[in-house]
């Protein structure tokens, strides 16, 4: 395969969260930066290869066989993301990119022992999950911190938006995985929080808190 056909698998396996009849050409195209008929090509030469399957009107869908691969694509970005932050000492907002490039690494031993090396980590520098070698995900308890009421608690477990500005705002307000946070209040007219972390106070936006997961306390 070649690597813009795994970014596309990728891609979609993506879109499939929230378009789950099927990825339209137009939100594919958006996705991958790239002209609508660019992506009409490419889901022509997946389906060829049985990776797609395209139905007229309700968009494209990964097969089994191309799901199997983009789950092993995210795999190695995960994995790469752990071993950069955890062995390179590299910033949880750096690594993203380079995973890009090491993902399309085509050995699956070199992979298994990276696995191995890293003592097999469940969730990536992000808190995205890591699936095994078998495709598998770990489940984890996690909801939106804005979706928690006044006085509840819960520990920080992930991000939705792991952009570089996003997880440059986390840092700046020392908000990292495995930290506790209590919500104080939450402001009913623009959803904004004040939140308390570290015996701290802060206040954060409506558009920060769907940003940032956290497993409840108490949650197995």
């Amino acid at each position: 395969m070649t690597l813009s056909e795994e970014n596309y698998l990728k891609s979609i396996y993506h879109l499939e969260k929230k378009y789950t009849r099927g990825v339209s050409t137009n939100a594919l195209a958006e996705d991958m930066e790239t002209k609508a008929s660019s992506v009409t090509d490419m889901i022509k030469k997946l389906s060829e290869k049985e990776l797609v399957n395209y139905k007229k009107y309700q968009g494209v869908k990964l097969s089994e066989k191309g799901n199997s691969i983009a789950v092993q694509i995210i795999r190695k970005h995960r994995l790469w993301e752990y071993f950069l932050v955890e062995k390179l000492d590299f910033n949880w907002d750096e690594v993203h990119e380079i995973a890009e490039q090491l993902e399309h690494i085509k050995s699956d031993e070199l992979i298994a022992k990276l696995d191995k090396f890293l003592d097999y980590p469940k969730r990536d520098p992000h808190g995205d999950p890591i699936p095994d070698a078998q495709g598998n995900f770990a489940n984890l308890e996690k909801k939106i911190l804005a979706e928690f009421d006044e006085g509840e608690q819960g520990i920080c477990v992930g991000v939705k938006d792991s952009s570089a500005a996003f997880l440059q705002y986390l840092d700046r307000n020392k908000i990292k995985l495995g930290k506790s946070i209590s919500i104080l209040e939450k402001e009913q007219f623009d959803g904004s929080m004040i939140l308390k972390m570290n015996n701290k106070e802060l206040t954060i936006s409506k558009v920060a808190a769907n940003n940032i997961y956290l497993k409840p306390i108490g949650v197995e």
